[in-house]
C-alpha cells in the first residue's frame, strides 16, 4: 500500500506529468503565466481543489448512479471552486482580479475531470486525494516555471520584486517585450514537452 502511495504521488510530479505528456490544462497555462504571482496561484488554487474533489467523489463513489456521476462530479468541483473563489477575492484581490475568468474555468479543466473519472471513482479516499494533489501539483509546477521565465525575461523581476540587476541594463540588455505575450508561453511549454520526452519520457509500445 505504502508503494503504491508513492507510485501514485511521484508519477505526475516526474515521468507522467499530466501537461508533459497528456498535453492538458494549456488554455489556462497560456492564460494565466505572464507573470509568476498569478501562475502560482492558479497552480496552489487547481492543486486544491484537484486533491478534494477527488477524496469527495472517492467517498460518494459507491452511492453515485453511474448514469449520472458526470453530473455529481461537476456539482462538487464548481462547489469547490467557488470556495476557492471567494477565498482568492477574500486575501488576494488583485490576483483574482487578474485571473479573472479562469479561475471559474477550473470546473472544466480536463486534468481535474480526468483523474475524477479515471482514479476518484476507482480507488479508495487515501489514494485518491494523494492522486488528485499530485496532478494538481504537476500542472502547478509547469504554470510556475513558464511564469518565472516569462516574468523575468519579460519584465526584470519575479513576483513584483526586481531581479536582474541595473549594470546588466546599462551593458545594453533590454527586456524581452515578447515574453509576455500568450504566444510565448505556448512556445515554451513546448520546448518544455520536447525536452521532457526527448530525454525523460519512453512512451510504451
Amino acid at each position: 500500500m505504502e508503494n503504491k502511495i508513492k507510485s501514485v504521488f511521484t508519477a505526475p510530479l516526474n515521468f507522467m506529468n499530466p501537461v508533459l505528456v497528456q498535453v492538458l490544462g494549456i488554455c489556462s497555462a497560456l492564460a494565466v503565466t505572464s507573470q509568476l504571482k498569478p501562475a502560482l496561484v492558479m497552480g496552489l488554487a487547481v492543486t486544491v481543489i484537484t486533491a478534494f474533489s477527488n477524496l469527495i467523489i472517492s467517498l460518494i463513489r459507491n452511492t453515485v448512479p453511474t448514469r449520472i456521476r458526470i453530473v455529481v462530479q461537476l456539482v462538487v468541483v464548481a462547489a469547490l471552486v467557488t470556495i476557492v473563489s471567494q477565498v482568492l477575492k477574500a486575501y488576494v484581490y488583485d490576483v483574482s482580479v487578474e485571473l479573472s475568468v479562469y479561475v471559474g474555468l477550473i470546473i472544466t479543466n480536463c486534468i481535474l475531470m480526468g483523474r475524477l473519472e479515471a482514479f476518484a471513482m476507482q480507488n479508495k479516499p487515501w489514494p485518491s486525494f494523494v492522486d488528485g494533489f499530485a496532478n494538481g501539483l504537476g500542472y502547478g509546477i509547469i504554470l510556475v516555471v513558464v511564469g518565472a521565465v516569462r516574468e523575468l525575461l519579460g519584465r526584470g523581476t519575479l513576483l513584483g520584486f526586481e531581479i536582474l540587476p541595473k549594470s546588466v541594463y546599462e551593458m545594453g540588455y533590454l527586456n524581452n517585450g515578447t515574453m509576455t505575450m500568450p504566444a510565448m508561453a505556448l512556445i515554451l511549454i513546448g520546448v518544455v514537452i520536447w525536452i521532457h520526452r526527448a530525454y525523460f519520457y519512453k512512451e510504451e509500445k
